[in-house]
């Protein structure tokens, strides 16, 4: 199962822009893991966090162009630079390519000097990047400073030839995020002596996301969120359940598919969800070929479009999981 969107359709910059915000590796700060960071490098195509921000503000913006992601207004030329590097994952490979002994990451609540430090020594003095792709810093004015500024050419190089695999837009675009709550298990398999170690997996498309392990419990309570982002062409979510061992390849212990078509398609109908009361919006119905035990509806509950799932685990001899399903919209 999948959904196409029209492809006459060329999202708007801001919504690129966005899409690689919500992309996983973008929803943590580059420099100190924060996460959500709201903030960016537009030179260096990087997201980063207000504590962060404030650092690469210091270091003029000849080196880091700071701007907000969802109040200031960008160029096309800033746009397609942060869609060019492709993110924190891609900067990083380059701008950390090693850490001398002793150096390490500041941590989201480090203080304001070693913050500080460590965006100089990373971004200015390029104490972490290979030799070969060491350059100088300094101002320009040409006009395509936007994608050039405290960049080599070298270092653009490496970004294409690291993406040189992806599409042609060198883009996935996204249209929402899914939170997804893992409540609990109940009547797993065994896989150990008397019992099981288990965790979650959940994947779409590429991404995948895990819950804790519960030691000895066929019977777990997770409560944990999870976060997926949504693709325009997007498929089922494969959750599978496996046995945590410390001396062998963790087993199986059953699986299930999740077909967010029906939350997806309410949702977007309904437009902002704030705007209404709570109400049933759509439904996910029961049927022979799906592991759903009961109907599972989408509804708007205080401002949110939510979904709760009651699933019974398939290819294992026992197993139900459930979960709790959030759709949050791109412009949210």
């Amino acid at each position: 199962m999948s959904h196409q969107t029209s492809a006459l359709r060329k999202p708007s910059g801001k919504r690129r822009l966005t899409s690689l915000m919500i992309q996983r590796d973008n929803r943590v700060c580059a420099d100190c893991g924060a996460p959500d960071p709201k903030w960016a490098s537009a030179n260096i195509g990087v997201f980063i966090c207000l504590k962060c921000c404030g650092a690469h503000r210091s270091l003029g913006a000849h080196i880091s162009k700071v701007l907000s992601v969802t109040l200031d207004e960008w160029s096309d030329d800033e746009i397609e630079a942060m869609i060019e590097v492709g993110g924190n994952a891609s900067a990083n490979s380059i701008y950390e390519a090693y850490f001398p002994e002793g150096v390490s990451k500041p941590k989201p609540d480090a203080g304001h000097e070693e913050r500080h430090q460590f965006i100089r020594s990373k971004y200015e003095l390029q104490d972490f990047l290979k030799p070969s792709l060491r350059i100088l810093s300094g101002s320009s004015n040409n006009s395509k400073h936007s994608l050039q500024t405290s960049l080599s050419r070298k270092i653009m190089d490496s970004f294409r030839s690291s993406s040189s695999s992806q599409n042609s837009n060198g883009l996935v675009e996204f249209i929402g995020m899914l939170k997804i709550k893992v409540l609990k298990g109940t009547n797993l398999a065994v896989r150990d002596m008397l019992s099981s170690d288990p965790y979650i997996i959940l994947s779409l498309g590429q991404q995948k996301a895990q819950t804790s392990v519960v030691k000895s419990n066929l019977n777990p309570v997770w409560n944990e969120e999870l976060k997926l982002s949504v693709p325009e062409d997007y498929g089922s979510i494969k959750l599978q359940v496996y046995d945590h061992d410390m001396f062998s390849a963790d087993d199986i212990m059953g699986e299930a598919e999740i077909d967010i078509q029906p939350m997806i398609t309410s949702a977007t109908a309904f437009g902002d969800a704030g705007m209404f009361g709570d109400m049933q919006i759509g439904k996910w119905l029961k049927s022979y070929d799906n592991a759903l035990i009961e109907d599972s509806t989408v509804n708007i509950v205080d401002g949110k479009v939510k979904q709760e799932l009651w699933l019974r685990l398939q290819n294992v001899e026992s197993g139900e999981v459930e979960l709790e399903l959030e759709w949050v919209p791109l412009d949210q």
